[in-house]
């Protein structure tokens, strides 16, 4: 096996190292980010800033608990409080049985002065096992409640923040954190905190007894607790730390071991006979976790091991020291008998509240992941502004615009200027790279511009809501996803509240500024059945309506679902019982459907025939050009001889626009538009 060699325990995940069978090699994916900073800067504080940090940590969970359910932490915290106060009277009421078991006397008469103390005892202990029970059910109740509160404000946020964060490498990291761990660890928090509440409260009602009996007894059992808290915490410390620096490495191993076994990438792996490259890049990731995990638990042990020791020596001088005031006559048998009992039940509590204490302070080190997540998320969200408001657009001006992603050099997009009108058509050309997707979502305003402008009828972008401008756009991505719902489910994800219910919700400047209540064709009339829960796809109507059986037609992928075991109602995803897939052309095809569908006035296309065949693509481009005179119309391709028909002409090279014009003219330009006609058209005019 090749070796790799990572601690893990003293230095973040950019500094890891695997070793292939040609040597040691630094994994550019596993580099550190300036995102992670944050995280690099926590992973070095210590446990004494951390101390001073817990009750805000605490503070923070609560809050969350508070926000899922009420009264089911209200109920599990002061219950288990409730529990510790009904502790703490049971041994109180054990010394007065002791006190009337050694009294001088006949048994009768001492075992009759003990019932009273007897009752309470009994009492109390029914109290607080109801007590421990209720708030147990509280607690079951409220730590599913508190993980939906804690996932719904994590995913409010990814899907919110700006395009742009995703193209940061360390933004995955610190949201894979905060996904995987962080948002768990609201809910062990949660159970945590609760716990230690409970194990404090049961320590809080012994020591009071111990003080009320003798307060030697008391610093005796604050000092045999020290050595258990600190080999918790310390054991915390070490699993925290090497979690943080193997997260990047970890998401390799996950990724491999997802690219091994899933039905996407199985026949391309077996014919490229990738299986031993695969096995051995596995072996390198998975032997480095093997031994940082085993590296880990050993140093866990031995400190573990020296608490466990040094506990063991405070103990025994805590019962040293009960036996001292037993012989100095400075603590009676019964009071000692109950001493005896109260460190037991101390010992019980001490191990309760010290395990939660590591548990608080590792989850807790977890959930700041998760909060700084959602702190510097917040930091990337589209700026809230009101300055102005867009309608559907008449026309679209780019200037001097200039774009770059996160963490690269070259700007994706550089000085570019176009102008389009409603009713046109225009398409961007170039080779691969040049920057015609990113010149395309920033007429989107997926991103804005780090210097120039994008202005829908005069009004720059950057000065609306984001959503009021993409409620106004259609997309068909190169990259589009295989939703994991049924087949009319996917189209109607093209707008944002489900089904048409045949009204419209306004005029655009003479159109329709949203949704249209039927079809170009006037196939249908516009109603739409109510909808209904279905297992596999809770959000699917009784029957499709026309339009979406419309815009099915115009994307040419009618035919193809009719021809499904369910139609419109088949589940797309192999991943459920009943569930098909499509091939890439069918599932291009659906995302057109899609963007018909929402019918939305400016349309981008983006490769949007890459996968289709010839027939197909004809249909797919007569349907666009059939719409063009209501839409501005933005389309994308290297299949040139669709886009002759483009009002306008753009030619992209390294993010510039070097060349546009109409089709005809750029032919006589004879330039790198003409260039790139001319060889594909060599294919077809070649004897």
């Amino acid at each position: 096996m090749a070796k790799a060699t990572v601690t893990g325990l003293s230095r973040p995940s950019g500094s890891s190292r695997a070793s292939g069978p040609s040597g040691s090699s630094q994994l550019p994916e596993l580099k550190a980010s300036w995102w992670e900073s944050h995280s690099v800067a926590l992973a070095s504080v210590r446990f004494s800033a951390m101390a001073r940090r817990l009750p805000a940590v605490l503070r923070q969970a609560v809050a969350i608990a508070w926000q899922a359910n009420r009264r089911d932490t209200v109920a599990a915290l002061a219950l288990n409080l409730l529990a510790g106060v009904a502790t703490a009277f049971g041994l109180l009421a054990t010394r007065g049985v002791l006190q009337a078991l050694f009294a001088a006397g006949p048994t009768l008469d001492r075992v009759r002065a003990a019932v009273p103390s007897l009752v309470v005892v009994a009492a109390a202990t029914f109290v607080r096992s109801g007590l421990s029970i209720i708030a147990g059910w509280a607690q079951a109740r409220l730590e599913p409640q508190v993980l939906t509160t804690a996932e719904r404000r994590l995913f409010e946020l990814t899907t919110q923040v700006k395009l742009a964060a995703f193209d940061d490498a360390g933004f995955s990291d610190e949201m894979e954190r905060a996904r995987n761990r962080g948002s768990l660890a609201v809910q062990f928090l949660t159970r945590g905190a609760i716990d230690l509440t409970a194990g404090l409260a049961g320590l809080a009602a012994t020591a009071v007894t111990l003080a009320l009996l003798h307060p030697v007894l008391l610093g005796a059992l604050l000092l045999a607790s020290v050595p258990a808290a600190w080999a918790a915490v310390r054991a915390a410390r070490l699993a925290y730390l090497s979690n943080h620096a193997r997260t990047s490495r970890r998401r390799r191993l996950w990724m491999l071991s997802d690219l091994m076994a899933n039905r996407a990438t199985a026949a391309e792996l077996r014919a490229f006979t990738m299986r031993p490259f695969l096995l051995r890049e596995y072996d390198i990731m998975a032997g480095a976790e093997t031994r940082t995990e085993l590296e880990v638990v050993r140093r866990q042990t031995m400190t573990r091991l020296v608490g466990g020791v040094f506990s063991g020596v405070a103990t025994f001088g805590v019962y040293v020291a009960l036996g001292a005031l037993l012989v100095d006559h400075r603590l009676p048998l019964a009071a000692a008998g109950t001493a005896v009992l109260a460190l037991q039940a101390a010992r019980n509590a001490l191990a309760l509240a010290v395990t939660n204490v590591n548990r608080v302070y590792e989850e807790g080190l977890y959930f700041n992941d998760y909060t700084d997540f959602l702190a510097r998320a917040g930091e990337r969200m589209p700026p809230v502004t009101r300055e102005a408001t867009v309608r559907a657009p008449a026309s679209i001006e780019v200037r001097d615009a200039t774009l770059h992603y996160a963490e690269t050099d070259a700007p994706a997009v550089l000085g570019a200027n176009l102008t389009v009108h409603r009713g046109q058509t225009i398409a961007l050309v170039g080779e691969n790279g040049s920057g015609k997707t990113s010149l395309a979502r920033l007429i989107a305003g997926l991103y804005h511009p780090d210097s120039g402008t994008v202005s829908w009828d005069g009004t720059p972008l950057s000065t609306v809501d984001p959503e009021d401008a993409w409620r106004h756009v259609a997309m068909v991505s190169q990259e589009y996803w295989h939703w994991p719902f049924t087949a009319e489910r996917n189209i109607l994800l093209g707008t944002n509240d489900g089904p048409r219910d045949g009204t419209n919700d306004g005029p655009r400047d003479g159109t329709n500024d949203g949704p249209r209540d039927g079809p170009r064709d006037g196939t249908n009339d516009g109603t739409h059945d109510e909808p209904r829960d279905e297992p596999g796809d809770g959000l699917r109507e009784k029957t499709h309506d026309g339009l979406v059986e419309a815009a099915a037609r115009k994307a040419g992928a009618h035919d193809m679902i009719a021809g499904l075991p369910a139609g419109y109602d088949t589940l797309l995803s192999r991943n459920f019982a009943g569930g098909q897939d499509l091939s890439g052309g069918q599932w291009q095809r659906l995302a057109a459907a899609r963007a018909f569908y929402r019918d939305a006035p400016v349309l981008i296309c983006d490769e949007p025939s890459a996968a289709l065949d010839a027939r197909a693509e004809h249909a797919l481009f007569a349907a666009l050009r059939a719409g063009a005179p209501d839409r501005i119309t933005v389309l994308i391709t290297h299949r040139l001889a669709n886009v002759r028909h483009a009002d306008h002409i753009y030619v992209l090279h390294e993010g510039r626009v070097v060349e546009h014009g109409a089709h005809l003219d750029l032919l006589a330009a004879g330039g790198t538009y003409a260039e790139l006609f001319a060889l594909q058209a060599t294919g077809y005019t070649a004897a």
